[in-house]
C-alpha cells in the first residue's frame, strides 16, 4: 500500500509540474493570433474627415516655431535642414474662429534641396464631437508647392485603432512674407 501511495503521489506530482509548467508558457507568449472579434471589434467602415489646419508662424501666439536649423539652411532656396514643432489648430472652416475640432502636434522638416518639400510627423488629436479623444498618425512627404499633397495615416488610437488611408492637403491660403499658411484637409480613413 505503501508503494502504491508514493506511485500515486509521483504521478500527481508529475502532472501538476507537467500543467504548471503548460499554463506558464501560456501566459508568457511572445505573440498569438487573435481575431478581431475577440478585441471587440466590429465591422470595418472608411470615414472621411474634412478640416482646416491652421499653421501660424508669425504672430503674438504661433502655433509652429522652429527648433533648428542646419548651418546651411540661410543659404538654401528651400530652407533645407529647418526644423520645426507644431500646435496648430483643426477648424471646420477655413476662418480661425470657426470650430476648433482638434489640433495637428507633431514635427516638419525641410528635407528636399531641390523643391520646398517637407517630412511631416504629426498626430491629428480630436477633440470634438464623437471623436474627442481618438488620434490619427500621419507620416510622409508634403510637397508645398503641388496642389495636392497625399500622406499616408499610418496608424490611430480611441476609435481610430488601427487605422489606415490617407490624407490629402490643398493649400486655402498662405502669406509668403510671414509663414503663415491654411490648409484644406480631406482624410480618408479605415477604422473599426
Amino acid at each position: 500500500m505503501a508503494k502504491l501511495l508514493i506511485l500515486l503521489s509521483i504521478f500527481f506530482s508529475t502532472i501538476a509540474v507537467v500543467v504548471a509548467s503548460g499554463s506558464s508558457e501560456e501566459s508568457h507568449h511572445f505573440s498569438r493570433n487573435l481575431s478581431p472579434e475577440w478585441m471587440g471589434f466590429k465591422a470595418e467602415k472608411l470615414s472621411h474627415l474634412h478640416f482646416y489646419f491652421h499653421d501660424i508662424i508669425t504672430s503674438t501666439k504661433p502655433t509652429a516655431v522652429k527648433v533648428a536649423d542646419a548651418a546651411m539652411t540661410n543659404k538654401s532656396a528651400t530652407f533645407f535642414g529647418t526644423v520645426l514643432v507644431m500646435d496648430d489648430p483643426l477648424t471646420v472652416g477655413p476662418e480661425p474662429s470657426s470650430k476648433l475640432v482638434g489640433r495637428a502636434q507633431g514635427i516638419y522638416a525641410s528635407t528636399s534641396q531641390e523643391e520646398v518639400g517637407f517630412l511631416m510627423a504629426l498626430t491629428f488629436a480630436f477633440m470634438d464631437g464623437k471623436y474627442n479623444g481618438s488620434s490619427l498618425s500621419v507620416l510622409g512627404r508634403n510637397a508645398v508647392f503641388s496642389g495636392v499633397r497625399e500622406m499616408p495615416i499610418v496608424g490611430g488610437s480611441g476609435l481610430f485603432r488601427f487605422a489606415r488611408g490617407y490624407a490629402q492637403a490643398r493649400t486655402h491660403t498662405s502669406n509668403f512674407q510671414t509663414g503663415n499658411a491654411v490648409v484644406e484637409y480631406n482624410v480618408y480613413v479605415f477604422h473599426y
